[in-house]
């Protein structure tokens, strides 16, 4: 680093003060890089967090409360920061937790100090620092819930073609009747298959299936000039 570059200002959360002491004595023989302030706890770690750091090291256990809940609260407070977690458990879950909510990354408290050192400069520069066991965990999550059905979708698949024709009819405004006439079936058939829909689909009326209908491409909303209008009762 040369004479007219920034340094890097880091506040340090951990309520350990053996770790604090050496956190400190790392930072300060690192060129670029100045310790502004330490914190045991959560109400210090707010206090300190008014001098604007550019890296918050963060414990994620702090005796009695977590460094996930303080997340939010310090990010508030200085929004320009870069959160790096520091931590001593193997919590997969938990440490995606914490990148959701606004860290940048992760270093667990037995890895190499120059790996903690590389950790904080890429984090300054606006890179993300995770290691695999997060990454894995994120990916087996977001496939977990890719593969969640979509309730409406589940509906709307228990439909058969001819209820999804009785359905088309009806939002385009044909009573009872007209759609009997255009699919070649009777009045009574028309009503069964409408208090069929109505069972798969959970809704109350017609008029709460056009809106359902509307709504997922199940119908075409009629133009605004359009001759017929949707009937609710015929």
């Amino acid at each position: 680093m040369t004479g007219t570059e920034t340094p890097i200002r880091i506040l340090l959360i951990d309520d350990h003060e053996m770790f604090l002491v050496g956190l400190r004595l790392l930072l300060h023989s690192e060129p670029g890089l100045v310790v502004i302030g330490e914190a045991r706890s959560r109400s210090e770690a707010l206090d300190v967090a008014h001098q604007q750091p550019d890296i918050i090291l963060l414990d994620l256990d702090l005796g009695s409360h977590s460094g996930t809940d303080l997340l939010a609260e310090l990010l508030n407070i200085a929004p320009h920061a870069r959160v790096l977690l520091l931590t001593g458990t193997v919590d997969p879950d938990r440490h995606l937790q914490a990148i959701c909510q606004g860290a940048m990354g992760m270093v667990h408290k037995v890895e190499a100090p120059s790996l903690l050192l590389k950790a904080i400069r890429k984090v300054h520069a606006g890179e993300a620092w995770l290691n695999r066991a997060v990454v894995a965990s994120a990916m087996t999550r977001l496939q977990t819930q890719s593969k969640k059905p979509d309730p409406i979708a589940t509906k709307i698949a228990t439909l058969t073609p001819r209820e999804i024709e009785v359905i088309a009819a009806l939002g385009e405004g044909l009573n009872t009747k007209e759609i009997g006439e255009r699919l070649f079936i009777s009045d009574k058939t028309v009503r069964h298959h409408l208090s069929s829909i109505f069972g798969k689909l959970q809704v109350a009326d017609r008029f709460a299936l056009m809106v359902f209908a509307y709504q997922h491409d199940l119908a075409k909303v009629p133009s605004r000039q359009a001759s017929t209008t949707p009937s609710l009762n015929a």
